[in-house]
């Protein structure tokens, strides 16, 4: 028999590695925290002190997601230091729409071989995520899952909960035909579409991540892609002070046409003026070079919105204003409408 070997790490799961990662990442953790939290990593779970103080009647609002198929592109390019903004993003993104301020985040990394230097380059960014968005990072999991994943391969999920007052929660009620469209910039494609835009750069166009599109620019596949999603938390935060939100949407999967019904009452159709905004250029070079439509280009991408305002019409130049003053790109590009039975809640004009 041989001496002092780990069975365990011989199947291909070692313990120790995992332990020394923990410690590895330990300060870039720490950099997350805010007050209530009252663990740091190790532990069996995450603690987090509400400020009851602060709030009279609190309703915790919490969010799960992952990138999807954008990690791929991530291992392909051996950059893996933003993907972790995008995951916090998506799951950030999703609590706001609902008047919630992020409070801590934890993550999910599983792989087939455990990398140190890879994995601390996700969670890096995943810190980075966490320091945008003004929440804490208490805790996660790394899962080794040797025959689950190739070597080289793994995934992420994430999983936020924020908070938010009881009578302040946006939930779209308050949504009427005196409410104009203000969309939020995106940063690009952000992480949906994915599927498709790898099989157009890669098969069909049979480009590889450090390949030169002439058309954008001259820019690396991979530069064009891995641009981290936004995080809107400071931005909405900011504009909130302006008026009162009725209604948010994150552009996210499913585009326009999946996304705004979600939140606009019976009888409420919201009309979308698409010349108000210049899609950026990687959209247009998708189009065009996938052969994709317009009606699927909106329901697929977020063609430069990433965030839907909905507020009442007359505060709609301070909300600009605030918006230029703090650097945000914001655009009026659209309205709520009366919606008749027969019609769709979402009609894409122009």
């Amino acid at each position: 028999m041989k001496e002092n070997r780990s069975a365990y790490a011989e199947a291909g799961v070692d313990i120790d590695k995992a332990n020394r990662l923990v410690a590895r990442i330990k300060p870039m953790v720490e950099s997350t925290f805010r007050r209530g939290v009252l663990t740091g990593i190790g532990g069996f779970s995450g603690l987090f002190a509400l400020d009851t103080d602060r709030y009279h009647e609190p309703v915790l609002v919490s969010s799960t997601d992952g990138v999807g198929t954008k990690v791929k592109i991530a291992q392909m390019a051996g950059r893996h230091s933003t993907i972790g903004i995008d995951l916090v993003a998506m799951c950030v993104n999703d609590i706001l729409v609902s008047g919630a301020a992020p409070l801590f985040f934890l993550d999910y990394f599983a792989t087939g071989r455990l990398d140190p230097e890879v994995a601390q380059e996700v969670i890096s960014g995943i810190a980075e995520g966490c320091i945008q968005a003004g929440c804490a990072l208490i805790g996660g999991e790394t899962a080794e899952m040797p025959g689950v994943y190739g070597p080289d391969e793994y995934d992420l999920a994430g999983f936020v909960v924020g908070v938010v007052e009881r009578n302040e929660i946006i939930d779209g009620s308050e949504i009427g035909v005196d409410c104009v469209l203000v969309g939020l910039a995106s940063s690009g494609l952000h992480s949906n579409g994915f599927s498709l835009v790898r099989k157009l750069f890669f098969e069909e166009l049979g480009l590889g991540v450090e390949d030169r599109v002439e058309e954008l620019g001259g820019a690396r596949v991979a530069d064009l892609l891995l641009v981290p999603t936004r995080i809107y938390a400071e931005a909405v935060r900011q504009l909130s002070k302006v008026c009162r939100i009725k209604g948010m949407v994150h552009i996210t999967g499913g585009g326009f046409q999946d996304n705004i019904p979600r939140i606009l009452p019976h009888g409420c159709k919201a009309v979308v003026d698409t010349t108000a905004w210049e899609w950026p250029p990687i959209f247009r070079f998708i189009q065009e070079k996938g052969g994709v439509s317009t009606q699927e280009m909106y329901r697929t991408f977020n063609c430069g919105i990433g965030m839907i305002l909905m507020v009442p019409e007359e505060a709609t130049q301070d909300l600009l204003f605030q918006a230029k003053a703090i650097g945000e790109e914001a655009y009026v590009i659209g309205r709520v409408e009366e919606r008749r039975e027969d019609e769709p809640q979402v009609i894409l004009a122009g």
